[in-house]
């Protein structure tokens, strides 16, 4: 009988830890937190960038989109609530892989992607959609900031500054 206790314990244990996972992301495509990759910038300087892909593990259930708010943490008019474009990703279960979406534009996105604002830069940095980086490589900081949706447009969880690299 003690036996049985034990393990009926360990289980609700074990089952409860699962219920409450926390969300994590990894980078993918080459970024790694710490640089922006070549070529992963703007048109201004070179470059032709998209999103980092990312694969977010953890979701709370009842998650059906994630938000993914791009800053540039070193340039305070774009450095919160999506300075560089918010998209939203479509996903279902407990894992997503989200794809690398193109830069300055709102069109011909993958399957299941939206932009849900635009860029906030004006003028030569004006963009449809994400901005990618676009420092000219001073070494500014690029992050995101990802929310797990429900269906009722609540923010279930959320991962806030998430580097994606230096530009």
């Amino acid at each position: 009988m003690k036996q049985l206790i034990i393990s009926t314990s360990i289980a609700v244990f074990l089952s409860a830890g699962a219920a409450f996972a926390e969300m994590q992301v990894t980078l993918g495509g080459g970024w790694d937190g710490s640089r922006v990759p070549t070529g992963q910038q703007c048109t201004l300087f070179g470059g032709n960038g998209s999103t980092p892909p990312m694969r977010i593990t953890g979701l709370p259930a009842g998650t059906v989109m994630i938000i993914a708010e791009y800053n540039d943490r070193s340039y305070q008019p774009l450095s919160r609530n999506g300075g560089h474009g918010t998209i939203g990703y479509q996903v279902s279960g407990g894992s997503a892989d989200l794809p690398a979406v193109p830069g300055l534009t709102a069109r011909n996105l993958p399957r299941g992607v939206q932009v849900v604002k635009k860029a906030r830069g004006t003028g030569r940095y004006a963009s449809d959609g994400y901005l990618p980086p676009c420092s000219g490589g001073r070494g500014n900081r690029y992050s995101v900031d990802l929310k797990a949706v429900d269906a009722g447009g609540d923010v279930i969880e959320q991962l806030r500054r998430v580097a994606i690299g230096r530009y």
